[in-house]
């Protein structure tokens, strides 16, 4: 920051003076403050044109990036869950993120996020119709995002009566929370897959 406190326009953010909102931030999330700057660059870097280059004040926190700026991510690129994902983490549930959303996200993402809450925002990812269950619609659209619709009605079909059969252990022909933190959380590859670096 310049002596005067006069700031450039279109630098990246400013990284100086504490602030309360940091304190806040690194006590609502698993990052320590200069995560927080990073992420804050990153979420800058994405349009500067809309974001503040400094964190202080209120307007970062009102600033929103469409499911369009934020999927240009290298991290969300290639992911087929990517806009069921911000919708998950966006306020408005449509995928545009204000910067809590996406600390938010990155905060779920983290290694240092806990199995539960982990297993948690699973879940509602692939909860496409929000009713709490992993029904069949809900499967399908899993099984087709995670092989980009390269199977057969029948192959599909074929994995989710496997799937149910395998996690349901109530008999109502879906997945509720309990059953699917059940079958997740014995799965090793589950913490590694669910992770974005920063």
């Amino acid at each position: 920051m310049l002596e005067s406190g006069v700031k450039r326009e279109k630098s990246p953010p400013k990284t100086e003076n504490a602030r309360t909102s940091d304190e806040i931030m690194t006590d609502c999330t698993f990052f320590t403050k200069k995560d927080i700057i990073r992420l804050y660059k990153r979420f800058y870097g994405l349009s500067p044109h809309k974001v503040p280059t400094n964190m202080q004040g209120s307007r970062p926190s009102i600033v929103t990036l469409s499911f369009e700026e934020i999927e240009k991510m290298p991290e969300l690129r290639e992911n087929p869950f990517r806009r069921r994902i911000c919708e998950v983490f966006s306020e408005d549930g449509r995928g545009n993120l204000t910067f809590d959303d996406f600390l938010d996200m990155f905060s779920v993402f983290s290694e240092m996020a806990p199995l539960q809450l982990k297993l948690k925002y699973a879940f509602r990812i692939y909860d496409f119709d929000d009713d709490e269950f992993l029904g069949h619609d809900d499967l399908s659209k899993m099984i087709r995002s995670l092989t980009r619709d390269e199977l057969t009605d029948e192959e599909a079909e074929f994995i989710i009566e496997r799937i149910i059969e395998e996690a349901d252990l109530d008999g109502d022909d879906r997945i509720n929370y309990a059953e699917f933190e059940h079958v997740v959380s014995r799965s090793p590859d589950f913490i590694r897959t669910f992770h974005i670096r920063i």
